[in-house]
């Protein structure tokens, strides 16, 4: 059973947002209305001695708020910088590159919310990033791209926005689809969203057409609901779906962020 299907308590994804900050709702008096609306967060990322400011908008709901499976994304790209042959996400580096020139990297994240694991794995991997999510998401997602601009130019990474909305061939269309690696964190939590998700990765990876791409997805998650399964038994029918690293619970779950990675079962990387 890949990791994350299990029958866990389920856990209110409210109480694990944020986890280095608990109870600050409580905290919170009508004195900190503003600091509510916005909220900035650094998140210093050691192997290129550099830190990362991200705007928050907790009122404007979820989509504008840093998510525990982000964080450790950020963690493992942080690692494969200063540490590459120890780190978990070696493996798909060295698949990806496999025989390739020295090209960058290029890397679509889907629904980034803030925009903070794009941003650093642009600087991370010196590579090409384009960040996306709803077109209501944009504007946050925009400004915390252009706040945090100098961070990757000195390491040769590029960071560009785009709306996409899941299972829209013609958003497909228009990002399209020379990318060697999809990113996401936290993005399996509505179950009317796990088929969108699903298409859009099928459009992506080339499983639609006879065009069988050499592309991966590494997905970080934090299982909140029973109902996710559903998710993941839909995702082996059209994936392999290997479990890349686990960590330990956070606070308010009994279960740690889970990283996967995702490639189509007929694509060859040898």
């Amino acid at each position: 059973m890949v990791a994350g299907e299990s029958d866990e308590d389920e856990t209110d994804p409210m109480k694990v947002l944020l986890p280095d900050e608990p109870e600050v709702e409580k905290r919170l008096t009508s004195a900190d209305e503003d600091a509510q609306k916005q909220r900035l967060q650094d998140n210093h990322i050691h192997s290129i001695d550099t830190t990362v400011v991200i705007r928050q908008l907790p009122s404007q709901g979820l989509s504008f708020q840093l998510w525990p499976a982000a964080t450790t994304l950020v963690t493992l790209l942080d690692q494969l910088r200063s540490h590459p042959t120890n780190s978990p996400l070696s493996p798909i580096l060295s698949a990806l590159s496999n025989g390739q020139d020295h090209r960058p990297l290029r890397i679509l994240e889907l629904g980034s919310g803030t925009g903070l694991v794009g941003i650093v794995a642009a600087a991370t991997l010196s590579a090409n990033v384009t960040v996306t999510d709803l077109p209501h998401v944009i504007p946050n997602l925009q400004f915390n791209v252009q706040m945090n601009s100098h961070i990757w130019g000195p390491h040769g990474g590029t960071v560009e926005v785009a709306p996409l909305r899941w299972g829209e061939a013609d958003d497909v269309e228009l990002i399209g689809r020379e990318f060697d690696l999809i990113l996401a964190s936290d993005v399996v939590y509505h179950d009317h969203l796990y088929d969108p998700l699903l298409q859009t990765l099928r459009m992506l990876m080339g499983l639609e057409g006879a065009d069988n791409k050499k592309m991966m997805f590494v997905m970080a998650h934090l299982r909140r609901w029973k109902k996710e399964s559903a998710f993941f038994r839909k995702a082996k029918k059209l994936f392999q779906v290997e479990t890349l690293h686990v960590d330990r619970p956070t606070q308010g779950s009994r279960v740690g962020v889970v990283t996967y990675s995702f490639r189509g079962k007929s694509q060859n990387f040898e």
